[in-house]
C-alpha cells in the first residue's frame, strides 16, 4: 500500500490517505519517492478540483526499488528523478520528435485523468512511491542536491525549453517578468547559457534578490519611465506571471525580430497588435518540455551546479506549504521531505 496526502472533499485540505498504485508492466520502475516541489499549478488542481480523491505532485527525486523484466536503464538503488509526463502515445509526429509534452494524444500527466493503458485514476507524488514508465524516468545528476533537483522537473524544465528554442546564448539579452519557482530558475539558465539578463518584476523589493540570482539589472514594470527607457532592449523575453496581464509593455521592449514566450496559462494573453507589428515581434508559448530536452537540462544543470532554491519541509506539513505557497511566500520553490511516511 501507498501512503500519501489527498483532497478528499471539493473545499477542504490534504490529509492523509493510503491507496493502491498498479503492478509493473514490463517498462515500469517502482519509485520510493525523497522530495516532491510543491508547484502553482498544484495549488489550481486543488482549488479547481471536481474528481476526489486528488493526489497532487508532479516534479519528485527517488530511489527505484523495482524494475520491470524490460527496463534496461535502471536497477534497484538508482537515484532518479521524473516530472510532469508519465507516458505518451508515442507514435505521433511529436513524440517520435521526443516532444512529448506536444503529443497528440495529449500525454499522461503524472496525476490528474487515467492511465493511457488500464484507465486507473493517476494519483500524484504527494506520497511515498510513484510507478512510472521507464522512459520518463530521469537518471539523477550527481553532486547536485536531490530537494533542489525536484523542481527542475517542472519548473526547470519549462523555463529550459524556450531558452533552448529561441537559441539564447553569448550575447543574447533576456528579459524575465516575474522572480518566483519559474523566474529564478529562468535567470539562472540564462545566465549559465551566456546572456545578459534583466528581471522585470513590479516591486522594487525584489530588486537585491534578483541581482543576487545573477540578474545583471532590474526593470520596475509598474514604472513607466523605467520601462519606456528599456524600449527595443530585450532580444527575448521569458513572461513567468501566471495571471492574465497585459503584454504590450513587455513586448515594446523587444528588439528587432524579438520574441517573448508566455509561460503561464491564463484563459486568454492580451496584447496590443501595434506592440508586435513594430519591430516584428513575436509571442510565443511554451509548456513543460519531452524526454530529449529534460535530458539535456539535467546534463547541463549538473555541469553547471544549478539547482532550485528550495526550503524544504516535511510531509506532514505539506498543507502549509500550499498555504504559503498561496501567501507567495516561497523563496523560490517549496519542497516536501517523503522520508518519513505519513500517517494514515
Amino acid at each position: 500500500m501507498t501512503t500519501g496526502y489527498a483532497l478528499l472533499t471539493p473545499g477542504g485540505r490534504l490529509e492523509p490517505w493510503t491507496f493502491q498504485r498498479r503492478d509493473l508492466r514490463p517498462d515500469d520502475v517502482r519509485i520510493r519517492i525523497t522530495y516532491c516541489g510543491v508547484c502553482h499549478s498544484d495549488l489550481h488542481a486543488i482549488e479547481g478540483a471536481s474528481e476526489f480523491p486528488l493526489v497532487p505532485g508532479h516534479e519528485f527525486t527517488g530511489v527505484v526499488t523495482e524494475a520491470g523484466p524490460e527496463v534496461a536503464a535502471f536497477t534497484v538503488g538508482d537515484a532518479v528523478a521524473v516530472g510532469n509526463i508519465v507516458d505518451s502515445c508515442g507514435t505521433c509526429a511529436a513524440c517520435l520528435d521526443e516532444e512529448e509534452s506536444y503529443c497528440r494524444e495529449f500525454p499522461t500527466l503524472t496525476y490528474g485523468g487515467v492511465d493511457r493503458h488500464d484507465g486507473t485514476p493517476r494519483y500524484g507524488a504527494y506520497s511515498d512511491e510513484m510507478v512510472v514508465r521507464d522512459r520518463f524516468v530521469y537518471a539523477m545528476p550527481e553532486g547536485l542536491d536531490p530537494a533542489g533537483v525536484a523542481p527542475l522537473m517542472c519548473a526547470g524544465i519549462t523555463v529550459w525549453q524556450p531558452l533552448r528554442r529561441l537559441r539564447v546564448g553569448r550575447g543574447t539579452r533576456v528579459g524575465v517578468v516575474g522572480l518566483g519557482g519559474l523566474g529564478h530558475l529562468a535567470v539562472k539558465f540564462a545566465k549559465a547559457l551566456g546572456a545578459s539578463v534583466a528581471v522585470f518584476t513590479t516591486s522594487s523589493t525584489k530588486r537585491d534578490l534578483a541581482l543576487a540570482l545573477g540578474a545583471d539589472e532590474v526593470v520596475l514594470s509598474t514604472s513607466p519611465d523605467d520601462m519606456a527607457s528599456h524600449g527595443y532592449a530585450f532580444d527575448v523575453i521569458i513572461d513567468t506571471a501566471s495571471g492574465t496581464h497585459d503584454i504590450s509593455p513587455y513586448a515594446l521592449t523587444l528588439d528587432y525580430d524579438g520574441t517573448i514566450c508566455m509561460l503561464g496559462l491564463p484563459p486568454t494573453y492580451e496584447v496590443d497588435a501595434m506592440a508586435l507589428l513594430f519591430g516584428r515581434r513575436h509571442v510565443t508559448s511554451s509548456g513543460s518540455g519531452g524526454v530529449r530536452d529534460t535530458r539535456e537540462m539535467l546534463a547541463f544543470a549538473a555541469k553547471n551546479g544549478i539547482t532550485a532554491d528550495v526550503e524544504v519541509l516535511p510531509a506532514s506539513r505539506i498543507q502549509e506549504a500550499l498555504d504559503r505557497l498561496e501567501r507567495n511566500e516561497a523563496r523560490w520553490r517549496f519542497v516536501v521531505d517523503f522520508a518519513v511516511t505519513p500517517e494514515a
